[in-house]
């Protein structure tokens, strides 16, 4: 009847509808109560109805000098239950304009009135007179659109209230600023700003926690297509609302019909509350529903604050929440080990709920599959085996082992309840999730036979593949059963461990394997260190160990199992020399033997250039005096030398070898200086040529600077072929020289990479790097040449080494005085600034030269532009000798 306003249902066949959203009814009636006259308001006049409060309306009419608006406040009259209600009007408050726009904040109920002259005013109309005041902003100012706008609307943007503004050419305004001019619609929804663009997209800005100008930004680009603020959409879909506590955006499109569709922003948001609720249940349906990863479950709060927010000591809500092994499997099987709020949703990350992983040496998956699975094994493990399954399956590495374990025993377990998963069907679910052949072997390594002839049974295999195998098989003893499938598993380590159980008659057997898989280390675990099987695998695990030339390491090995001789050897060989001493007297030497052995390795000792040791070996187990004296001599270790002469009292070797000794060691230190010095000055004067050749080719390139000369950019191109070629050539020349040397030969080379042949690329720095090496050189000789200083003046040779002492002050005065010069200030400021480089152009490089700075290539060692410096703490000089 025209009186029932409801809506009904009806179609063909009945009530066969089911409404299952609540339909829409008329609630109720208001009529506008004008009076007896319409001069006080003319309801054809009424504009802009906005509904305020329950029963309050604000509308706009027009004044009678008609450029002006009023503003009618109405209130709803009380009245009996069902009866139409009338509308009085509670004041009117005149308008100083014409106003072409209203609109009321949902949350605040603040009004703002939108003028012709685009002022924007504000309505306060909780106040006990109600008034208009122009809409400021925090700084004081007065807000007045750019533009004259069709829609407004008032939200909160960083906690203050601000005026939005949309024009009919897609100009948006929030207050006194233009924000965009592709904007077709918009609309808000708590804290959030949805806006569709005529780039066809439909993008979703938090405004809880962005300025102005982050927003106008985000809207001149478009944000990243994977982006979930962003959503596309057809071209001309214009925003008609936001469903309230819903994620539902009602759009409608060019042809005028109205589409629904989630946007994902809303979404995650609603899924953060769901979670935070711990409403698992609904925020599980509506990932599946909109394709949300269910990592999220997990990642969205993995460690928060408070307790209740954690996943995983909640496992058990989640669980019966679900109450779905499907959907339980579902999750399982869609666990990842990464962070998805970092990766897929990265607008989560820098949520206020989202805190570091717990457990961070262990991994996601892992975690939360054990989780889980203690869960569902207190909750209901007959009805969740399925899962109970999948997370023992799920987790890296798998634990299948277990998992056909527990199929085992379901098999074993005979019930009569028939919500009981059979053994069957829990196999032929594992054989869904993980390969036959994977399940075949490893239920071959649990050495059940029943197990593995009920997975083969289950797979296509061929019963002649696998029968006579097991056949085999079931023959052997056990440990040597065990070695077999071990070994056929590829599984070494426990193959080894069951070898070694089988007895004394397979330890050749045992000795072959581990040498063939070298599990020295494995076998020596599995013996007592008294035993001769042990012995022969630490004999068999040092011969190993020589082959790889680690003859320390063998030697230990040996000396470990007792097996003196061959430690001895590599001991030796190693240059243990002290160690190969206790192998001697493990062995029971004569002393003739060890005396024979002591100078076989002090021979070896002098050729490595330690005389110090091969002395202490002719001392003490030799006594051979004269001869350790006669070594710490070529070492040039005076002190050690004099001690044993005045310890055995061999004064003649004073007369016969060390007299002698230290004049000639002083002479070779004065030849050493002299020709240090000698390529110090000549290093010096060549560095100090290059740099005036320098100098003047910069000042010839100056005075031939024209536009019109062709010839500078001709210089420019042919030396900057000319200097790749050079380089080239030199690096090809030197790495061929380098492939033929040693490997301490080739550190040095390739530390090198200047020539010091005149005219050569880089020959100053070069020069840098052969000056610094000097200053490096005579520092290292001030120790020894201070040492030897003393010994010549307690033998009385005070010519001698007054004069060794004076050449070596005028070395270091020449150097220390030269370093200044050589590493000059301007040359370490270039090296900050290179004036060459991979940016550098050929305007660039002539304003250098134009500029007069130092023309230093780009350097690949820059320690070479830093001065050496010279260590003033060691007081070598002599004050006897002065």
């Amino acid at each position: 009847t025209v009186s029932d306003l409801t809506v009904r249902f009806g179609a063909v066949g009945g009530n066969g509808f089911k409404a299952v959203v609540e339909t829409p009814h008329l609630d109720k009636t208001y009529r506008v109560d004008v009076g007896s006259s319409n001069e006080v308001m003319n309801p054809m006049g009424l504009r802009f109805l906005t509904w305020l409060l329950d029963d309050s309306f604000l509308v706009i009419s027009q004044s009678q000098h008609g450029t002006q608006s009023v503003l009618h406040h109405l209130t709803a009259v009380p009245c009996v239950a069902g009866a139409e209600e009338h509308l009085n009007l509670r004041f009117s408050v005149p308008v100083d304009g014409e106003v072409v726009g209203l609109c009321c904040s949902p949350v605040t109920k603040t009004v703002a009135l939108q003028l012709a002259d685009k002022r924007i005013l504000k309505y306060h109309w909780e106040a006990s007179t109600p008034v208009l005041e122009p809409w400021q902003v925090s700084s004081g100012s007065t807000v007045r659109f750019p533009y004259p706008c069709v829609q407004t609307s008032i939200t909160r943007i960083s906690g203050e209230e601000m005026v939005l503004g949309l024009t009919d050419h897609y100009h948006f305004c929030i207050n006194d600023v233009e924000v965009a001019s592709n904007v077709t619609s918009f609309a808000t929804y708590d804290e959030f700003l949805l806006v569709t663009t005529t780039s066809r997209t439909c993008q979703c800005f938090c405004l809880k926690n962005i300025s102005v100008k982050a927003l106008q930004a985000g809207l001149s680009s478009a944000a990243a297509p994977s982006s979930e603020t962003l959503r596309r959409v057809e071209r001309g879909s214009r925003i008609v609302t936001v469903v309230p506590q819903d994620m539902k955006i009602v759009l409608q499109m060019p042809r005028g019909n109205l589409e629904t569709v989630h946007h994902r922003a809303l979404v995650l948001v609603q899924m953060q509350e769901w979670l935070d609720r711990l409403m698992f249940k609904e925020a599980f349906q509506c990932m599946r529903k909109l394709r949300i990863n269910l990592n999220l479950l997990y990642d969205h709060n993995p460690k928060a604050s408070m307790p209740n927010c954690v996943f995983l000591e909640n496992a058990e809500i989640f669980i019966r929440q679900i109450n779905s092994v499907n959907y339980i499997n579902l999750f399982l099987t869609e666990l990842r080990d990464e962070d998805f709020t970092k990766s897929m949703y990265p607008s989560l990350s820098s949520s206020d709920n989202v805190q570091p992983h717990q457990h961070p040496g262990q991994k996601k998956v892992n975690i939360i599959c054990d989780a889980m699975r203690v869960a569902m094994e207190h909750i209901d493990p007959q009805k969740y085996c399925l899962s109970i399954l999948t997370a023992h399956v799920k987790k890296n590495p798998p634990e299948l082992e277990t998992a056909l374990q527990k199929v085992h025993d379901l098999r074993e377990s005979v019930t009569a309840d028939v919500k009981t998963l059979s053994a069957e069907e829990a196999l032929k679910y594992l054989l869904f999730l993980v390969d036959v052949n994977e399940l075949y072997d490893c239920s071959l390594g649990t050495y059940d036979f029943d197990l593995v002839i009920m997975v083969a049974e289950k797979s296509q295999k061929d019963p002649k593949e696998y029968l006579p195998f097991l056949n085999t098989l079931r023959k052997m003893e056990t440990n040597y059963q065990r070695y077999t499938i071990d070994r056929h598993l590829k599984r070494n380590a426990k193959a080894l461990g069951h070898l070694s159980k089988c007895g004394p008659e397979y330890f050749s057997e045992f000795l072959n394997f581990m040498k063939d898989q070298n599990l020295y280390c494995e076998a020596l675990k599995l013996y007592p260190s008294n035993t001769q099987e042990y012995k022969d695998i630490s004999s068999a695990y040092g011969e190993y160990l020589i082959q790889k030339q680690l003859y320390e390491q063998a030697a230990l090995i040996f000396a470990r199992a007792s097996i003196f001789a061959k430690a001895l050897d590599a001991f030796q060989n190693s240059g243990s020399w002290q160690q190969a001493l206790c192998m001697a007297s493990q062995l029971g030497y004569t002393k003739d033997k060890l005396s024979s052995l002591a100078r076989s390795m002090a021979g070896k000792l002098v050729d490595q250039r330690k005389h110090a040791e091969a002395a202490i070996l002719l001392e003490q187990y030799t006594q051979d005096y004269e001869e350790a004296v006669i070594l710490l001599l070529e070492g040039a270790l005076w002190e050690e030398a004099l001690r044993v002469i005045h310890k055995y009292g061999r004064l003649d070797i004073l007369e016969t070898n060390f007299k002698p000794a230290i004049l000639e060691a002083q002479k070779s230190q004065l030849i050493f200086l002299d020709s240090q010095k000698t390529v110090f000055l000549h290093h010096k004067n060549r560095l100090q040529v290059i740099r005036e050749l320098k100098e003047k080719a910069c000042e010839s390139l100056q005075d031939y600077e024209s536009p019109s000369c062709p010839e500078l950019d001709l210089f420019s191109e042919t030396s900057s072929v000319g200097t790749a070629n050079d380089m080239n050539s030199k690096y090809s020349h030197s790495n061929s020289r380098i492939s033929t040397r040693s490997s301490k030969n080739r550190r040095k080379a390739e530390r090198k990479r200047y020539s010091l042949k005149e005219g050569s690329p880089f020959e100053d720095l070069a020069l840098l790097e052969a000056l610094g090496e000097n200053v490096h050189a005579v520092e290292t000789v001030k120790g020894d040449i201070h040492i030897l200083l003393k010994q010549l003046v307690l033998f009385g040779y005070d010519e001698e080494g007054g004069a060794l002492q004076k050449v070596l002050e005028e070395v270091l005065q020449l150097m220390e005085t030269s370093i200044p010069e050589i590493w000059t200030p301007d040359l370490q400021q270039t090296s900050v600034n290179s004036v060459l480089g991979p940016n550098s152009t050929a305007n660039s490089i002539m304003a250098a030269y134009q500029q007069k700075k130092m023309m230093t290539p780009v350097v690949q060692d820059p320690e070479l532009l830093i001065p050496p410096k010279l260590n003033k703490n060691l007081q070598w000089k002599l004050h006897l000798l002065q």
